[in-house]
């Protein structure tokens, strides 16, 4: 895995080394794990990832520390959440051992 950059003496990790990060953390813990490779053609806003494991099923948007979330993402995300039994997280690196405790 590719270390994370160093700025002011902290890592700093890009969005994608959080996605390989997550999806990792995803297959050893048994969840099946889903992220479009190219999201040309699908619909703006769509989570970064789909986990499901058992009767649990996570959407989860993943954002770099500073990254923004776009009002499409808001959207899905809302609109995600109100579905009965579907866990719906917006991520950053930081959360990683929180969201590994929820993946077990």
């Amino acid at each position: 895995m590719r270390a994370a950059r160093i700025v002011d003496g902290k890592p700093v990790i890009s969005e994608k080394l959080f996605q390989s990060q997550i999806r990792k953390a995803a297959i050893i813990n048994g969840w099946r794990y889903y992220h479009t490779w190219n999201s040309m053609h699908s619909a703006q806003g769509f989570p970064d990832v789909c986990m499901v494991r058992d009767k649990r099923l996570i959407f989860a948007e993943l954002k770099s520390a500073k990254g923004k979330v776009t009002p499409e993402q808001e959207q899905w995300l809302e609109s995600l959440l109100v579905v009965p039994g579907v866990e719906v997280y917006m991520l950053r690196p930081q959360d990683f051992d929180w969201f590994y405790e929820r993946l077990k």
